[in-house]
């Protein structure tokens, strides 16, 4: 099986171009790559965890990697993966990833979620560098990492997101989109691109945010004059809170969008969200600009789904892989490692054999070579 894992990564590595010159070059790049991939799935947050992981791990990697010299130094993992261009290591990481995850089953509407994330510790004040801030599409039906774009403001997403949405196949998929891309141009492009949209609305574009407000808010009026409205409820509970979410959706009104500037624009949606933390209840309304017909629970497992990311990702990646407290700042190695965390987040949430936590997975992933390799080989270790 271990030398399946070889295979499998050469094929989706061999273009990626090896920062060194050939006089440096004692260990080779898929050996590095490897290791630190494993390392990472396996619990390393860090060069130094990988180092150690991998010292640890000599003789099962020997089994299948060349290690012409031995097992690199933390200096090496560090100067090696830092100096590797992000976009090329990122797109031969998520066509591996692609590999793995075709052979799944598929789950339901093909659904993209677009989110940005801060790894709040990577600013480096001497060098006026601001935290870096990544952008990525998550697959919500697969569980898997589809791209991902660095910016360093949270306020380029708006220039990262068309980036990030040519390096991916959105035909035929629903896209979800929080507030900062809620654009104009970007709801072109996904329909020109075979997507359809879900963007939410909010005060950056206040016209029409005001226009689709309002409509909700007379809703009544609406309803006696013929308009009809779907509606859907759903419940949930988590991290010490429960959630009531109430979901409507009516075709777009020519009032909307006079000017026709949203491209397709089909219908609006409303979702009315009631949190319970202990003793206190908060409301709130949100609103949203879709592509899709009028629907309210296709419409709300959309909405659901993205708001998923904050949970399946980011607060994942937080908690169980300590992004947040990475201080990784030189060249692009908060981007390359940020991307070996998706990778790798990627595969333990596909995996589900073992009926547990991502952090207890991780530490599986450490301590059974068998649990390891499936991880880097199958599909679905169900």
């Amino acid at each position: 099986m271990g030398n399946g894992v070889r295979r499998s990564l050469q094929a989706h590595f061999r273009s990626l171009k090896d920062p060194r010159v050939d006089r440096t070059k004692r260990h080779e790049l898929l050996d590095i790559i490897t290791m630190a991939l494993c390392g990472v799935v396996a619990g390393a947050d860090g060069w130094a965890g990988i180092a150690e992981f991998a010292r640890s791990k000599r003789e099962w990697f020997e089994r299948f990697l060349s290690l012409p010299n031995g097992i690199p130094s933390e200096d090496t993992f560090r100067r090696v993966l830092s100096r590797l261009n992000p976009k090329e290591f990122f797109q031969c990481c998520a066509q591996w990833l692609e590999s793995l995850a075709a052979a799944g089953p598929p789950e339901g509407e093909k659904h993209v979620a677009i989110d940005g994330k801060t790894a709040r510790r990577s600013f480096d004040r001497a060098k006026e560098q601001s935290a870096l801030h990544l952008v990525s599409a998550w697959s919500a039906e697969r569980r898997l990492i589809l791209g991902q774009e660095a910016v360093h403001e949270k306020s380029n997403e708006i220039t990262a997101i068309p980036r990030l949405l040519k390096m991916i196949d959105i035909s035929e998929a629903l896209v979800t989109i929080d507030a900062m891309g809620c654009q104009t141009e970007i709801a072109e492009q996904i329909r020109e691109e075979g997507g359809d949209y879900v963007l939410a609305l909010k005060g950056n574009q206040e016209k029409i945010h005001e226009r689709v407000q309002d409509y909700f808010d007379h809703m009544e009026q609406h309803m006696d004059a013929g308009v009809k409205f779907s509606y859907h409820e759903s419940f949930g509970r988590g991290h010490g809170r429960t959630e009531k979410r109430v979901h409507f959706t009516c075709p777009a009104d020519e009032r909307i969008d006079p000017d026709h500037r949203w491209r397709d624009l089909k219908s609006i949606g409303m979702v009315i969200t009631e949190r319970t933390v202990g003793d206190k209840t908060t409301v709130e309304h949100r609103y949203y600009l879709n592509s899709i017909r009028s629907g309210a629970k296709r419409f709300g497992r959309a909405v659901r789904n993205h708001w998923s990311v904050e949970n399946s990702l980011h607060w994942t990646l937080d908690i169980s892989f300590r992004e947040d407290e990475s201080r990784i700042r030189k060249d692009h190695g908060q981007e390359n490692f940020g991307a070996l965390r998706r990778i790798a987040l990627s595969r333990l949430k596909s995996d589900r054999s073992v009926q547990r936590g991502i952090a207890i997975k991780r530490q599986k992933a450490g301590w059974d070579d068998g649990y390891l390799l499936r991880l880097l080989l199958t599909a679905d270790t169900s």
